[in-house]
């Protein structure tokens, strides 16, 4: 019987991908990130928000090393570059990704979870870099994406000690979003999906698409493309209609 390691559900338009190796605190084998890859190429047409979550206790525990192999360095880059490829698909894949997240969030399971673009996390969840511990390094986009939220200096700080980092300081650092009592992660996570599949479909494609790329840009650049942005989702013909129906409810404070 074929193990099933990542399990998928639509709801209305929100697309649920669900990491389903709890046993194994679903780190990350080869065989897991195909399947997580198979899952976001079946993403259904009209899906229009995916949560991503995970069963068990623990989010991932990052690499699994029980079926770590030794490679040639050409052999590590090639794996590495598999990792990335995936990973981007998520972050750059044009549909807004929410994260729910539990226990450990750790090496590789921190590279996905930061690939993310709203990311929930459990009052349980810990965070942790150990690579350093195992003598290697991250491959899995966390010089880049773990980086950029909590800065160089901090990201090398957790690989050199391999420290914990629990929930609150997560959130303070921006690893999440929002912190949540035990077990209400993926109701939450289904919450803000649900408000952000309301958004112009457009909207949501330029903010996941275009805001991580912009700021990877010289300044001059990245404000050339937000203009660009803005006049691709300010002329689409939903607007007109939404704006309106702004206005008709002018006066009645912000929504929440």
């Amino acid at each position: 019987m074929t193990e099933t390691l990542v399990k998928k559900s639509l709801d209305d338009s929100i697309y649920t991908i669900t990491l389903a190796r709890p046993e194994k605190r679903n780190a990350v084998s080869d065989r897991l990130l195909s399947a997580l890859e198979e899952a976001l190429t079946a993403t259904p047409e009209n899906a229009r928000v995916i949560v991503l979550a995970a069963e068990g206790k623990h989010f991932c525990a990052g690499l699994d090393l029980a079926e770590h192999q030794h490679r040639e360095p050409f052999g590590v880059v090639k794996h590495s570059r598999s990792w990335h490829r995936i990973f981007d698909r998520l972050q750059n894949g044009g549909i807004p990704v929410v994260s729910a997240m539990q226990g450990a969030v750790i090496g590789g399971g921190l590279e996905l979870a930061t690939a993310t673009h709203v990311r929930v996390a459990e009052t349980s969840t810990v965070y942790q870099l150990p690579e350093g511990r195992h003598g290697i390094f991250v491959g899995g986009g966390a010089s880049v994406r773990v980086a950029n939220i909590i800065g160089p200096g901090r990201m090398c700080e957790m690989m050199l000690t391999g420290r914990v980092m629990a929930a609150d300081e997560g959130q303070r650092l921006g690893l999440s979003h929002y912190v949540v009592g035990e077990g209400e992660s993926l109701d939450k996570a289904r919450q803000l999906a649900a408000r952000i599949a309301e958004n112009a479909p457009m909207a949501n494609w330029a903010m996941v698409s275009a805001i991580s790329r912009i700021d990877n840009m010289a300044s001059d650049d990245g404000l050339f493309v937000e203009s660009l942005t803005a006049a691709l989702t300010q002329t689409s013909p939903e607007v007109a209609e939404r704006i309106g129906d702004f206005f008709k409810k002018k006066g009645q404070g912000p929504r929440t």
